[in-house]
């Protein structure tokens, strides 16, 4: 099996060698570069199965880099941050990012982190070659192409919003909990699990539905979480 290529975003030498070393021990094909405009510039030689990316660096910054990376890829984004602020991590996650660890890290959960990422994308995005699209009065899911189309327009959906959604949609009337999601969607414990969850589901709502207020796909359930409405 070829080695999965991970390319580190980071401006701090420190962090990025240590960090290098340690993938390449994980055994790892490691790209490392320094800020934002290596990143974009390298993206399509590289292509790389997972980005692990800073928030804070001169130039373009890595809100900026996870925007631009969403045009044309729908691979997993870490991001790595000092920041612990809520609205950051909401930020990050409205952007299309799948995962966030705060600095410092513990190296251990970092790959652990890398490997449930990676293997939920492939998961969802290289499953067996087969037509299988999911139907529900004009949303269609197609989970061997990893698209989702309302009235046949394509909508935009990050790697853990289209997941989400395939979940409860494989599973049409059937509640799920907050805690459930979670652990079906982003497997690693984690503070403010239910806060993820939520989030998601908002930017779900705003794509798909018309009147996100009042859903038609994606409905709660009062008391306990939600469920996929066909």
């Amino acid at each position: 099996m070829s080695k999965k290529t991970i390319m580190i975003v980071e401006d701090e030498p420190g962090i990025r060698g240590m960090t290098h070393r340690f993938l390449n021990q994980e055994g790892y094909h490691v790209v490392p570069v320094e800020n934002g405009e290596q990143a974009l510039e390298s993206l399509n030689s590289v292509q790389p199965h997972l980005i692990l990316l800073d928030i804070e660096m001169p130039g373009i910054d890595g809100f900026t880099v996870c925007r631009e990376v969403r045009r044309k890829m729908t691979i997993p984004i870490i991001f790595l941050s000092v920041r612990r602020n809520k609205l950051d991590k909401v930020k990050c996650f409205e952007l299309g990012g799948d995962d966030y660890v705060t600095k410092p890290f513990d190296f251990e959960e970092l790959a652990a982190r890398i490997k449930a990422n990676i293997r939920r994308y492939h998961a969802y995005y290289q499953s067996e070659k087969q037509s299988n699209i999911l139907k529900f009065n004009g949303l269609e899911i197609d989970l061997y192409k990893y698209e989702c189309r309302l009235d046949g327009k394509l909508i935009d959906l990050s790697t853990k919003e289209m997941e989400l959604l395939i979940h409860l949609a494989k599973h049409p009337n059937q509640v799920w909990g907050h805690e459930q999601l979670y652990d079906h969607i982003w497997t690693l414990e984690a503070t403010g699990n239910i806060e993820t969850v939520k989030v998601h589901i908002s930017f779900l709502r705003k794509k798909l539905e018309s009147d996100p207020k009042n859903p038609k796909f994606i409905k709660t359930v009062r008391g306990f979480g939600y469920l996929f409405s066909d």
